[in-house]
């Protein structure tokens, strides 16, 4: 139960590459560590609680994320507040202030729906700076092949074979709404390679790994290793002792947009 009298919602976005996820992890560097030591240095002290609204992976990149922040005493994080914590983020990580929300406002519930975008290339042209921002795979691709796979996931679905399962973890029922491969057309993914795919996927919540082991599968029917059989089978017989799908590399995979209801 949160004790603290006052609570704020914020969005962030951050270039995952150096950090080790979201949540705190000791001796590693991560988001929600190195947003906690700023906020306690410009506000001059750790009185008060953060609450992301989503644990992003290590080396998993956030376009649009939320989070909240109690505290005990009233805040109107004027804008030179605001700044002052962007500065000492140094960049790489950003905050916007986006208002008070009532105590028992819950962001993990609030979130409605999450947008990921995970971006590829199969171009071995592909300059090695470039890969800082996209994944480059080594087989040729079909773009058709990948769209009936990825079809395949939208639904609801039992997503054991796609995720890693953690022992407390019981539900894997997930919801997919959408799930498709287009081409990038934005700045600067669209100069980083000829051609560069992203994968889409929208639901209201994802299991640890559940994206980017749906990547590999796209990219082994993209790449003539599987028929879409080896996808519905997964899904159709969950429980049956499948060979473990690697999770395709967490960096081309970006936290594209998270939709609230506030």
């Amino acid at each position: 139960m949160q004790t603290k009298a006052f609570s704020y919602l914020f969005s962030i976005s951050y270039f995952g590459a150096r950090y080790k996820g979201w949540a705190i992890q000791k001796g590693q560097p991560t988001i929600q560590g190195k947003l906690e030591r700023v906020l306690k240095f410009v506000l001059g002290n750790d009185d008060f609680t953060l609450l992301g609204g989503s644990r992003t992976d290590s080396g998993v990149s956030c376009k649009q994320g939320y989070f909240q922040l109690f505290l005990s005493d009233k805040n109107d994080f004027a804008e030179e507040t605001v700044s002052a914590i962007n500065e000492n983020l140094g960049g790489e990580i950003q905050i916007q202030f986006m208002g008070p929300v009532r105590r028992d406002f819950n962001l993990i519930k609030a979130s409605k729906r999450k947008v990921y975008r995970y971006f590829f290339t199969d171009s071995s042209e592909t300059p090695a700076l470039h890969t800082a921002w996209l994944q480059l795979v080594f087989e040729k691709l079909d773009l058709g092949k990948m769209n009936k796979a990825a079809k395949v996931f939208v639904g609801k679905h039992d997503f054991s074979a796609f995720c890693t399962p953690s022992p407390t973890k019981t539900d894997f029922e997930r919801e997919i709404s959408r799930c498709q491969i287009l081409l990038a057309d934005e700045i600067p993914y669209k100069n980083l390679a000829d051609p560069v795919y992203y994968l889409e996927v929208v639901g209201t919540g994802f299991l640890h790994h559940q994206v980017r082991k749906m990547m590999r599968a796209i990219w082994y029917v993209g790449s003539g290793q599987w028929d879409l059989s080896e996808i519905e089978n997964r899904l159709n017989r969950p429980s049956e002792d499948w060979e473990k799908i690697p999770p395709a590399p967490a960096l081309g995979l970006v936290l594209w947009s998270t939709v609230l209801d506030v």
